[in-house]
């Protein structure tokens, strides 16, 4: 992503100066360190040699030194001879030295460890500051992180990439889920007109013919389903997102159930002269939630039904595979187009644009029944040629 005008050169340059002032602060440290390390140095070598001669001498002399008479080579007499214990000095000089080299292990461990807690706190930060001003803006990774941040520019730009593919998603759904209650809300006043039109007639035209009356009530009472369909799918949309889906599993016979749900679509398919042909096998075995399982079949057949050439058949097929078991939902009418088909499972989503009293609802049948399918460790697609179309689902089978 880039930006335009003067921001994008800005945050490199700030990036920039920013290091360079952290490589000066730390050139400054290191220098006020050697010296305070010379300082402390001098001090000692001043306070043992001056402050402290005499004692330091004195206590030298009595546990590193001893003193014996010896002849003189070229005078012949006697003198008083004091020479270094060697043997007590060499332990002491051991001593010394490792004693030094602990205390300079002990300082370099505390020194690298304080640097080491101040780096990491820099580091976060300057991370920290890094990562902030490359989500708030606009801007490319490689003028936000240096070099040595590589990686973590790499990373910062896909959860960037993924944070805007996913607000990008929930913006469309939420336009597709607005526009489908300005559908609804518009389509609620069409039945409800008819239904007061006539209405009002019923009332007002005392002596009008039983036949027309009964006519005009049929009418009313066909309107006021239609009305409790709309009314239903507001339903749907406004409680989606606040039921979450919970399975409670059992063994159950996926044949029986199909053959219950063919049974109860027989006034649905009435009314579109279509009818189902069930092709299935005997006592399929899965382990899963029958009601739940039983809102999958029936959102995709309604949506089969609804979408079916009147007079032709909706087929229900199974056929097992190994471990899982394919169920196979056909039905003739028009060809979904390739580039709608990856979509109709999304929430919302409705592949005709414009609204029918008898096709479709609020768009979540699919989107639901691919939820209820996935949490069955299954899958489901949808095919479309020639005026075929075929949902497939896979389930684990027993």
């Amino acid at each position: 992503m880039k930006i335009q005008g003067i921001s994008r050169p800005s945050g490199g340059v700030v990036i920039k100066l920013k290091a360079k002032e952290i490589n000066r602060k730390r050139l400054i440290e290191t220098v006020v360190l050697s010296a305070i390390v010379l300082v402390v140095c001098f001090v000692m070598y001043y306070f043992v040699d001056y402050i402290w001669n005499g004692s330091f001498v004195d206590w030298f002399q009595d546990n590193y030194t001893w003193t014996q008479m010896k002849t003189d080579g070229l005078s012949g007499q006697n003198i008083l001879v004091t020479e270094i214990n060697w043997p007590k000095f060499k332990i002491l000089i051991m001593g010394a030295v490792c004693a030094g080299a602990v205390v300079c292990l002990l300082l370099v461990r505390g020194i690298s460890t304080f640097y080491g807690r101040k780096m990491m706190e820099q580091a976060v930060t300057k991370s920290s500051q890094m990562i902030h001003s490359f989500m708030e803006h606009e801007i490319e990774a490689d003028l936000v992180f240096p070099p040595e941040y590589a990686q973590l520019a790499v990373q910062m730009s896909q959860i960037k990439s993924k944070i805007e593919r996913n607000t990008r998603v929930i913006k469309e759904e939420e336009k597709r889920k607005n526009d489908m209650i300005t559908y609804l809300a518009h389509d609620l006043k069409t039945p409800l007109t008819s239904i007061i039109g006539y209405l009002s007639m019923l009332d007002e035209a005392k002596d009008m013919p039983q036949a027309q009356r009964e006519k005009y009530t049929r009418i009313v009472f066909d309107k006021s389903l239609q009305l409790e369909g709309l009314i239903q799918e507001f339903f749907d949309i406004t409680r989606y997102n606040l039921n979450q889906i919970v399975l409670e599993k059992e063994t159950l016979d996926l044949s029986y159930l199909l053959v219950q749900l063919a049974d109860e679509f027989y006034p649905i398919l009435q009314q579109g002269d279509n009818y189902i042909e069930l092709e299935i096998g005997q006592e399929i075995l899965v382990y899963g939630d029958a009601v739940k399982l039983a809102r999958v079949f029936q959102n995709v057949l309604k949506n089969a039904v609804a979408y079916s050439y009147p007079g032709t058949a909706v087929v229900i097929r199974t056929e097992t595979d190994g471990d899982e078991v394919k169920i196979y939902i056909q039905n003739r009418g028009k060809t979904i187009p390739k580039e709608k088909l990856p979509y109709i499972f999304d929430k919302f989503y409705r592949t005709d644009e414009a609204r029918s009293g008898n096709t479709g609802g609020a768009g979540l049948g699919l989107a639901i029944a691919r939820e209820i399918v996935i949490l069955h460790e299954g899958d489901i697609c949808a095919e479309s040629e020639g005026e075929v179309t075929t949902f497939i689902m896979r389930i684990p089978c027993l």
